[in-house]
């Protein structure tokens, strides 16, 4: 637990913007999680930066947290400070031959994806269905209808923790990285073998120029297809990377999987990779029932199913 000491600190240092005890389920797509003992929101992406740099100087742990889409956090809450990320702003760049957009990192992916398709601009209608925000995007390389980050990343602004040195000083960059300094792999980048010490404050993508009524056929045609074969309901997104060569859903499904209910949570019976919150499941549930699923993969196909999802928060008792 944070200490009233360390409260006090971060009380004189944000103000207002420190928020104590707050209840994380409503910051959460499957509506699950326990309280922050701290919370401070940063509205730009300046605050952003300069609510990191203050956290790291100060040495008090912190978490980014975006829309809760693709998070599990504990019942038990979250011991560090919640940085929750409202930097919204977008810009497009119509105006050269290139087509670009400029785009804080706590923006909505697929609220973005709409916006260009209303600009006929191509190229973001994989997103439409993603409710992650960019920075999320970003960092896990977010997917989907053969599309992903990286194919539209152009360069992301990044606040980058390097060390400290000898003297006690925080060696904090904050540089542009072009889309090969993240070293994409499928759902997977570089810095999110970093955790704690990587911010994404910005992005630049690329677009093309198409015409509102083509993207939004494009956009209609993914959105049957999401309908068809995801269910309604409140989840956590898919809950498994793909093994090479295969699919998680498929696995889960051929091992029987599909309905298996724990608590209040149930695997989906029209998409096995997905768990359906029905209305007061906890993370404890969800836990149970990731790992029942992955012991029962491992054991009937010799396949090591990995989260997708992200556990946040402490789960020491869990």
């Amino acid at each position: 637990m944070i200490s009233l000491t360390t409260l006090q600190i971060l009380r004189d240092a944000f103000g207002e913007r420190l928020q104590a005890n707050i209840p994380l389920k409503r910051f959460t797509a499957a509506r699950i999680g326990g309280d922050a003992d701290a919370m401070i929101t940063a509205d730009s992406s300046e605050e952003l930066a300069e609510t990191a740099k203050l956290l790291w100087k100060l040495e008090i742990p912190f978490i980014i947290l975006g829309s809760g889409s693709n998070v599990l956090i504990s019942d038990a809450g979250v011991r560090q400070v919640v940085v929750l990320n409202r930097a919204k702003q977008i810009r497009f760049n119509t105006h050269t031959q290139s087509h670009t957009v400029w785009v804080e990192s706590g923006a909505n992916l697929g609220a973005l994806a709409r916006r260009a398709a209303a600009k006929g601009l191509t190229g973001l209608e994989w997103a439409a269905g993603i409710p992650g925000t960019v920075g999320g995007a970003i960092v896990g390389n977010a997917g989907a209808h053969d599309g992903d980050m990286s194919g539209n990343l152009v360069m992301a602004e990044i606040l980058h923790l390097n060390q400290i040195d000898h003297a006690g000083h925080h060696d904090i960059s904050q540089e542009k990285w072009p889309v090969e300094r993240f070293v994409y792999e499928y759902r997977s980048s570089i810095i999110k073998h970093e955790p704690g010490r990587v911010v994404v404050l910005s992005a630049e993508l690329k677009l093309a120029l198409s015409t509102p009524e083509l993207v939004r056929v494009k956009m209609e045609d993914y959105k049957t297809m999401r309908h068809n074969s995801q269910p309604s309901g409140a989840s956590l997104g898919s809950i498994f990377k793909n093994p090479a060569g295969d699919h998680a859903g498929r696995l889960l499904e051929a091992a029987g999987l599909k309905g298996t209910v724990i608590g209040k949570v149930e695997i989906s019976r029209t998409h096995a990779n997905f768990f359906i919150n029905h209305e007061n499941a906890t993370a404890s549930d969800y836990k149970a029932l990731i790992s029942l699923a992955q012991e029962k993969v491992m054991e009937k196909y010799g396949v090591s199913l990995e989260p997708e999802i992200e556990f946040l928060g402490d789960w020491s008792g869990q």
